[in-house]
């Protein structure tokens, strides 16, 4: 049994779900081609926290973390269910892996919802978020995932999501060419995740073509190497690659499954 895969999504600005580009247009229609989960645990890049955290509320809320957006972004609730079950199995993995975990009730930012809600706008999959950890290594976030690897045999689908790239000083709204500085890191990216390198990945920062003006702060790229850890050695595949407002680029992975 493969198993589900362990995914990376670029989520984009809030509004994606309402905009039809052709990043929204991918989730809308991989979510109706994906076997469905019986769970969604989601590495979130606007959750941050020393150690990691788990939320464990058996109902979430919708936090609406961003500001200067269409007030109907305001009114949107995603009102999926939590499983504290399984956020008490997740923060054991961690702990079984000598990785500090605990559980917490905080909500899902929009780092969560934004691509859950088109990915499965039913909003009746439990959902399980978790933190990043920015001043911890790649190394450390590569380990969370593999602690995770587990539940994919279990039909939980594992998601880290992110940004391929993220520099909000430079956007550019309604440009869909990226720049070559974007467009190289990029590529580099992909390259790596598709010849299995976690080594350079964990390594962004030095190895990456101009990492620290893709990521000035490193919070969106690590929902990379914690589904590329989840992923536990599988083949990465492709699912799509394109650009918003410039300078996001809104590559999409998958690491194992079918």
């Amino acid at each position: 049994m493969k198993g589900l895969p362990a995914l990376f999504i670029s989520h984009g600005a809030p509004d994606l779900l309402l905009q039809d580009l052709p990043a929204s247009r991918f989730l809308r229609g991989f979510g109706r081609f994906l076997p469905r989960p019986r769970a969604v645990v989601v590495a979130s890049a606007h959750w941050t926290t020393p150690d990691v955290d788990v939320e464990a509320s058996p109902a979430p809320q919708t936090i609406h973390d961003f500001g200067g957006f269409a007030p109907e972004l305001y009114a949107m609730r995603y009102p999926a269910p939590g499983e504290p079950a399984l956020a008490q199995r997740i923060a054991g993995l961690l702990r079984d892996a000598a990785i500090p975990a605990a559980t917490a009730e905080r909500g899902l930012d929009h780092g969560v919802w934004t691509p859950l809600a088109m990915l499965f706008p039913d909003a009746s999959i439990p959902v399980v978020a978790i933190s990043v950890q920015p001043r911890r290594d790649g190394a450390h976030h590569l380990a969370v995932g593999a602690a995770l690897a587990p539940l994919r045999q279990e039909g939980v689908l594992v998601i880290g999501s992110g940004a391929a790239t993220h520099n909000l000083g430079e956007v550019a709204p309604g440009c869909e060419q990226a720049p070559e500085w974007v467009a190289g890191f990029d590529d580099w990216l992909v390259q790596r995740a598709e010849a299995g390198d976690g080594s350079a990945l964990a390594d962004w920062r030095n190895q990456g073509p101009q990492a620290g003006r893709n990521h000035p702060t490193p919070e969106h790229f690590l929902p990379l190497l914690v589904a590329m850890g989840a992923g536990n050695g599988a083949p990465c595949r492709v699912l799509h690659r394109s650009t918003t407002w410039g300078v996001l680029r809104m590559t999409m992975l998958a690491f194992g499954g079918s």
